[in-house]
């Protein structure tokens, strides 16, 4: 599987994906260049969200597809926005948050309210990625990652996409937005969550 399809309409994930999949000689298609809209999302676990994008994508590209499902989980909000995330504040598709280019903004805008006088402001990203052969494959690779972290109301860093620039990180001393992409790509819940599903690929070749 040298050329995937990337479930996804997100230049942020695009370009995260790429990084880290093209030292592997993987191509990664995005949907959106063979005309494949959204899937719907309308599941209540990121599992489901990632199998429900890959099986759209792969169906319409005739091709094998992946798909990560992910967000952010507040402590103190009881794990949302969870699989919310990028819409928390509303989806922009329907026009009821002003449009997308802001998207980012007023969802860390709503998380800094909801969290305003609240002592715990830790948090962890989570990401699934879920990878299929074919639409209806019965035994899709699934592989997931944890990022955990705190919440600072402060934006620091232009880097990274979402909430990392309030992700603060601990151990770094840094948002998450403040680290160069191969620092990130190391730690974040997607890179650990895509090591896990490279691993899963090349047990899967050696046993061919």
């Amino acid at each position: 599987m040298k050329r995937l399809v990337l479930a996804s309409s997100n230049p942020g994930k695009l370009r995260e994906f790429r990084q880290m999949l093209g030292p592997l000689g993987i191509e990664i298609v995005p949907q959106t260049e063979l005309g494949i809209t959204d899937a719907d999302e309308p599941h209540p676990t990121f599992v489901e969200n990632a199998l429900a994008k890959a099986r759209h994508a792969s169906r319409r590209a005739d091709m094998p597809a992946f798909a990560d499902d992910s967000g952010l989980c507040a402590t103190a909000l009881g794990g949302e926005p969870g699989v919310h995330s990028a819409r928390f504040a509303g989806s922009a598709a329907t026009g009821e948050c002003g449009g997308r280019d802001n998207q980012d903004a007023r969802n860390n805008l709503k998380l800094l309210a909801l969290l305003r006088g609240e002592p715990d402001r830790s948090a962890h990203y989570y990401c699934v990625i879920v990878l299929v052969r074919r639409a209806d494959d019965p035994e899709p690779l699934i592989a997931e990652g944890r990022w955990h972290g705190e919440i600072v109301d402060a934006p620091r860093g232009t880097n990274g996409f979402g909430y990392d620039p309030h992700f603060f990180l601990p151990a770094f001393g840094r948002t998450a937005a403040e680290l160069a992409p191969d620092e990130k790509n190391a730690v974040s819940h997607r890179g650990r969550a895509l090591a896990q599903l490279v691993a899963q690929l090349r047990v899967m070749a050696n046993a061919e």
